[in-house]
């Protein structure tokens, strides 16, 4: 083995001056078969368990994996296998495995390049451009609109197109197993069963390529280095078993809505959105936040400019919580932090008469940094929020998801991640593929979401190097309404991928 690293080799020499056929054929690729494959998936509403409790009877998630499997598998890749794995009770997972092209690749020692991606969608929320719609594909001026295309519906068809593409060039690669789940955005709860399960196939794991992340600009490779965990859940008050007249017991019966606000003050200062329970912050790495200060530096105000900020009183810009780059790195990568995502109980304004509710219910989406436990996050939140209720109101906290694929009860959340130490011969690979791909270097940063598998897969392959990075650019908007796929960008990461996991060739014995 290479002396620089116990795992992987230094990339080899060659795969550089291949870098503008890599390129060619991406391109060819995108704009032939993975555009229309993505067209066809956009189309399709497979939102998540946590978001369709009938999805087995609806049929969408099916039809996607369906769909997916059956293009890897028209793919003249020689030697691939692939397997729509269906463990019961749980949504299916496509497992494909392609043997190496390089000598002594297939061996039981040798290491395996991981490629993961899912195929599950976010809900359709509102607010989308007149023209466009969650379901409702359109590509313009390079942008591909609609709902999962870019989070991250194309990962299956980009790990196979750099797969190709490198065996196009006949450039040597290891063996690449492909792992392409579908309850992701509901917190990945099925993922474990199947990695247990699936283990004796995955071979020894020496880097993990997750294409479900962001990127600071469209300019550059961006490589991930933290993603933040998250406690999501519903917490309802309740003061009576149904509304009454608002004249008759407003002052007497307590607003649930009023409990509920107090309730949430011990958990943030509303004032600031600072989180006030210390259990839910962590130290900052030192390297972390020298990378981030020099990602600060490279994207400047984009940091914050990048939202679509709504007008404020004097007729200018809605302001951010800071303007400081840096600040605002950290703010949205290293720092827990509450958002209110939905609420219930409440009629439509056209229906809202002098009515006390009986009840108030808030979505609560708590991030949380990368290095505190989303289970022990969950439980203290629970705690910190149901005990000792104002009025002794009927307060719950439910948390959503379930620890570890089962949580017998016990309220569950995401755990966060932050990237091993980078692995000599994998910087030289990225900055390498950055280069030859975007002309730039290689951009280093957090990301504020979370992607369950990534501390999963840290701990069950300690010694694998990481390779997580996306396609969510500036204003991309993940989730939201007019979600896009920077399709150009596409393009361009698939190729750089391709060349990095050309760098994973083993060594060769003398």
């Amino acid at each position: 083995m290479n002396s620089r690293d116990p795992l992987l080799p230094p990339p080899p020499p060659e795969a550089p001056h291949h870098a503008a056929a890599i390129a060619a054929f991406c391109d060819r690729t995108w704009d032939e078969a993975i555009v229309p494959a993505l067209i066809d998936y956009i189309a399709i509403p497979a939102k998540s368990p946590l978001f369709d409790a009938d999805w087995l009877a609806h049929g969408h998630i099916e039809r996607v994996v369906r769909d997916a499997a059956q293009w890897v598998e028209r793919q003249p890749v020689a030697g691939l296998r692939l397997e729509v794995v269906r463990l019961p009770g749980r949504t299916p997972v496509i497992f494909f495995d392609v043997p190496a092209t390089c000598p002594g690749g297939n061996a039981s020692d040798a290491p395996t390049v991981l490629m993961y991606g899912h195929l599950d969608k976010q809900p359709e929320f509102s607010g989308w451009r007149n023209d466009l719609g969650p379901w409702t594909p359109k590509l313009e001026n390079g942008l591909l609109y609609g709902r999962g295309g870019a989070d991250d519906g194309y990962a299956v068809y980009a790990s196979l197109t750099a797969i190709m593409a490198l065996d196009a060039q006949g450039i040597p690669r290891p063996r690449c197993v492909g792992l392409i789940e579908s309850c992701e955005e509901s917190g990945s709860f099925d993922l474990p069963a199947y990695i247990e399960a699936l283990r004796p196939q995955l071979g020894r794991v020496g880097l993990v390529v997750c294409l479900d992340s962001g990127a600071g600009n469209y300019d550059q490779l961006w490589l991930t280095t933290s993603l933040r965990g998250m406690v999501s859940g519903v917490l309802k008050v309740e003061v009576l078993t149904e509304g009454v007249h608002s004249g008759d017991s407003s002052g007497l019966v307590p607003s649930s809505f009023r409990i509920l606000r107090q309730v949430l003050d011990r958990l943030e200062d509303s004032k600031t959105g600072e989180l006030l329970p210390a259990s839910f912050h962590c130290e900052i790495p030192a390297d972390r936040v020298e990378q981030a200060r020099a990602t600060a530096l490279a994207l400047g105000d984009e940091v914050w400019k990048r939202f679509p900020w709504a007008c404020g009183a004097d007729g200018g810009p809605s302001l951010p919580t800071t303007s400081d780059p840096f600040e605002a790195l950290i703010r949205r990568t290293w720092k827990p932090t509450l958002s209110v995502t939905g609420a219930d109980g409440f009629p439509e304004m056209r229906s809202a008469g002098n009515v006390l509710r009986p009840y108030t219910a808030f979505k609560l989406s708590l991030r949380l940094p990368p290095l505190v436990d989303g289970n022990e996050a969950a439980a203290k939140l629970k705690a910190l929020l149901e005990d000792n209720a104002p009025y002794n109101a009927k307060v719950t906290f439910s948390a959503d998801g379930r620890s570890g694929g089962g949580g017998g009860g016990r309220p569950s959340g995401a755990t966060g991640w932050n990237a091993p130490t980078l692995a000599p011969w994998l910087e030289e690979a990225l900055n390498g593929a950055s280069q030859n791909h975007f002309g730039e270097p290689c951009g280093y940063i957090g990301q504020g979401g979370t992607i369950p598998l990534m501390s999963l897969l840290q701990r069950g392959f300690p010694e694998a190097q990481m390779l997580v990075c996306g396609v969510l650019g500036p204003k991309s908007n993940a989730h939201g309404p007019n979600e896009f796929l920077h399709v150009p960008y596409g393009k361009k990461l698939t190729a750089a991928v391709a060349q990095v996991i050309a760098a994973a060739v083993p060594p060769q014995p003398a």
